[in-house]
């Protein structure tokens, strides 16, 4: 996969800005806040429909636009599509492929499928469990789209039950809604436990043999998926990297249904027991979004403990782990080196560009073309004075 057109408008810093690509290493070369990373964001964001650098949309309009675009021609296995997203922050955004509107924004996931990695990614190890929840459910989406639709249902019934517990004291002891939400919540709960669950799984090898290839000198690390509710733990222990029958199939995944119905049965148990403090609290306090990938560093944690360049390395690994496991699935995402490399060493820096290398495209930002490894020479842009100037063609 590749993205062979890319164009933005009132998008960040660029009021327009239209780019030419090809298969290969793209490295865009600018001064800081010049804009280059506003243009990988942009390839990133049709990806995702968000930022890996902001949580809402509203910075991503230019000050003094209403809305911003951003559109790119994308190449997977020889078939050509264009997809555009219009951003309306306070209202829904609308898309395009090929030019006809689609009901929903995120039914265009998937056409452009990324692996990103930023100075952002630090957080994965060091910063809270929401962090490490939502690149699990990144990469989720961006192996099977279909995950969007169960993350944004769980969403959904987790809103509408918190909205609940926050009323249920004055009830007067009619629980008769509750109940109903509880089973809401235990089975969008399950689909989403269960998929990350398998999906951890089958990355943890991808991320250990990452991290020994960028950090050979350091102890193994290892990557589980961890829930509070202690019978879900036990269950997700049983579960291992190997094929798993389907499990992108949310509704006839034969493994993922197992594991989906068993850990149901353990939400609604463990929902069932907590009520009182629920209701007490007015939270929910079962369910994956108190979930949490754990991180380790040889036999203890990782957060915490870890180096800075250990922490660095186990967010590489990360993301390399997820650009693996997407390879290998048959699924080529393009990979965003989004200024890294000045935060490398010498190692480090070679080890990710062996990875990018061998991808179909990588796109890569840097300061000054030292930072960018001789591995990675390719198609140069040049971001200066609010213009892109593409070398080759000047």
């Amino acid at each position: 996969m590749y993205v062979r057109e890319l164009s933005v408008t009132d998008f960040r810093s660029w009021a327009q800005a239209d780019l030419t690509f090809a298969p290969g290493v793209s490295v865009l070369v600018g001064a800081n806040g010049q804009g280059k990373t506003n243009l990988v964001e942009a390839v990133g964001y049709l990806a995702t429909l968000g930022s890996h650098r902001v949580s809402s949309d509203a910075p991503l309009v230019r000050r003094g636009a209403a809305a911003a675009s951003v559109r790119a021609t994308v190449v997977n296995a020889g078939r050509e599509l264009t997809v555009q997203v219009e951003i309306q922050p306070g209202k829904a955004n609308r898309a395009r492929v090929n030019r006809s509107p689609v009901p929903r924004a995120r039914e265009i996931l998937g056409i452009v499928r990324t692996v990103v990695f930023a100075p952002e990614d630090l957080a994965l190890v060091r910063g809270d469990p929401g962090e490490r929840r939502g690149f699990l459910d990144e990469l989720l989406v961006a192996r099977a789209p279909r995950w969007a639709g169960v993350r944004a249902e769980y969403d959904k019934v987790l809103r509408q039950r918190s909205a609940l517990l926050k009323t249920a004291r004055h009830a007067r002891g009619d629980t008769g809604t509750l109940d109903v939400w509880d089973a809401h919540l235990a089975r969008a709960g399950a689909a989403l436990t269960a998929g990350r669950v398998q999906l951890a799984a089958a990355l943890a090898p991808h991320v250990t043999a990452a991290y020994a290839d960028v950090a050979p000198e350091s102890v193994p690390v290892g990557a589980r998926y961890r829930s509070r509710v202690e019978a879900v733990d036990a269950l997700a222990g049983t579960v291992g990297p190997g094929p798993d029958d389907g499990w992108q199939d949310v509704t006839g995944g034969a493994a993922h249904a197992e594991l989906a119905a068993k850990v149901e049965s353990a939400l609604l148990a463990e929902i069932g027991r907590r009520r009182d403090q629920e209701i007490e609290r007015g939270v929910c306090l079962v369910g994956p979004h108190r979930d949490e990938l754990d991180l380790t560093l040889g036999e203890g944690p990782a957060k915490g403990y870890a180096s800075h360049g250990e922490s660095w390395a186990l967010a590489l690994a990360l993301r390399l782990g997820g650009f693996e496991l997407l390879r290998g699935e048959g699924s080529e995402p393009i990979l965003v080196l989004d200024d890294v490399f000045a935060e490398l060493d010498a190692r480090r820096r070679e080890a990710l560009a062996r990875t990018a290398a061998r991808a179909e495209q990588v796109l890569v930002t840097a300061a000054v073309d030292d930072d960018v490894p001789a591995v990675l020479s390719g198609s140069r842009y040049v971001i200066e004075d609010g213009t892109v100037r593409d070398e080759l063609a000047s």
